[in-house]
């Protein structure tokens, strides 16, 4: 077995380590009748990350965790593969898509490598997972290659706005100010934050963002910039609720396979 890239590992350790602290929220996620979005909890009835009806569709979690949205999918009658990092938020997701009488293929490894062939899925779908915890260089145009000609990816994870308002010694709370430059974002390494240190995430630029789309192969469907709602309070991950009333703190990006 080849090595694996320093922040796989990385990653892969962390979550590891931190995967019971997630039990509670996926078994929440889990019981859920109507998917609701990110970090406050945006219902689908805004976003329309899924379609409605995913009967005979073959999908694919990049990212799971615990493979909630994975369970959303397979309820919609998608057929659902679903692949992570972390060997113990899999144990999770095995648990709780026995207890809900799901049926998911799940999948030990990294979303930058799949174990499946060309064009195996017409859709897939991040919502964190991959969309933060891998490289956006290599997660992409694998994205890309697992999908049909048509097919649409859809992911959902932290606004560059985020990035560049988060102090460099990452402390909370996020600013109000520009903390680091814009231009040249990419890779964030949070092991030795002051607060909640955590480990290697990716983020772009939009315009690198869309030039990674149109030299991979995608074209642009959508773009959503995430706003709290009105009746929002307390924090999530530094971030307060009056902060995300003013400033996205997501995006959702979805994509249509052309090539």
């Amino acid at each position: 077995m080849s090595e694996l890239p320093e922040h796989v590992a990385v990653n892969r350790e962390y979550w590891d380590g931190v995967a019971p602290q997630w039990v509670e929220a996926g078994e929440r996620s889990w019981n859920e009748e109507v998917p609701s979005w990110g970090g406050w909890g945006i219902p689908e009835s805004d976003l329309h990350l899924l379609p409605d009806d995913m009967t005979g569709l073959e999908a694919i979690e990049l990212g799971c965790g615990t493979a909630y949205v994975s369970g959303w999918m397979a309820r919609r009658g998608a057929r659902v593969t679903a692949i992570d990092n972390s060997i113990e938020q899999l144990r999770t997701a095995q648990r709780l898509s026995h207890e809900h009488g799901v049926d998911l293929e799940l999948i030990h490894g990294n979303a930058e490598a799949v174990p499946k062939p060309d064009q195996s899925f017409d859709f897939a779908i991040s919502e964190y997972g991959a969309a933060i915890w891998a490289d956006p260089y290599r997660w992409i145009p694998e994205a890309h290659r697992l999908l049909r000609p048509g097919g649409n990816l859809v992911f959902l994870g932290t606004h560059a706005l985020v990035t560049v308002c988060s102090p460099i010694d990452g402390s909370y709370p996020i600013s109000r100010r520009l903390e680091r430059p814009y231009f040249g974002i990419h890779r964030m390494d949070w092991r030795e934050a002051a607060d909640d240190p955590g480990g290697i995430e990716f983020t772009l630029t939009h315009s690198a963002w869309i030039r990674l789309f149109r030299t991979t192969g995608f074209d642009i469907v959508d773009l959503v910039e995430i706003q709290a709602p009105a009746d929002a309070t307390g924090s999530r991950a530094g971030i307060s609720a009056d902060w995300a009333r003013e400033f996205p703190t997501e995006h959702v990006w979805t994509l249509r396979r052309t090539l």
